[in-house]
């Protein structure tokens, strides 16, 4: 899944797609300066942020799956941790701070090129408000959730194995790859 690129960021000359000596793959190869411009997946970070028996989730105000709910995640960013875009997220999305707990799910979703990492989190105050990307925030106990409208499949597979761990008293990591849904839209 290689997104067009005509000319060189480094150069400005014209590329051309190729597989590179010693590589498998196709990329975009500069051939005035060299450079190989390679593309990798998006790295998504999140968390579950608990407090006592509840779960926090926020209403999408933004694209994609504007109105449905999710848990605090988004696009990691340079020179950041894996827990620290996870802690940012949770910030900007429900003004909420987490004390993050252990990794708790990886997901890989080669069909978009893209990565989630869910941490487990604790709220140690019930202090949340919706930011800017978030209709609305709130605390659900496991029967409130709103299963049928949840915008990604990630964020439905990582709560169902949470809640299924939580009730045998053992959280475990998982790491699973997740295919296409043509019920949902693309993940984000």
């Amino acid at each position: 899944m290689i997104s067009p690129m005509k000319y060189c960021p480094q150069c400005s000359q014209p590329i051309r797609h190729g597989i590179p000596l010693g590589d498998d793959r196709t990329r975009h190869i500069c051939d005035a300066c060299g450079t190989i411009h390679y593309q990798n997946p998006k790295v998504i970070a999140g968390c579950i942020p608990v407090f006592g028996d509840r779960i926090l989730l926020c209403r999408r105000a933004i694209e994609p799956r504007l109105g449905f709910w999710t848990l605090p995640a988004g696009f990691m960013e340079l020179g950041e941790t894996l827990a620290e875009a996870a802690r940012r997220e949770a910030r900007e999305e429900a003004h909420v701070e987490v004390e993050l707990e252990a990794l708790y799910t990886l997901f890989s979703l080669p069909h978009i090129s893209q990565v989630y990492a869910f941490f487990r989190g604790r709220m140690p105050a019930e202090e949340f408000s919706a930011g800017e990307e978030s209709l609305e925030v709130r605390l659900f106990h496991e029967h409130e959730i709103p299963w049928d409208d949840l915008a990604f499949e990630t964020v439905r597979r990582a709560l169902r194995l949470f809640f299924q761990d939580r009730q045998g008293g053992n959280f475990i990591f998982r790491t699973e790859d997740l295919g296409p849904d043509p019920s949902r839209q693309r993940q984000g």
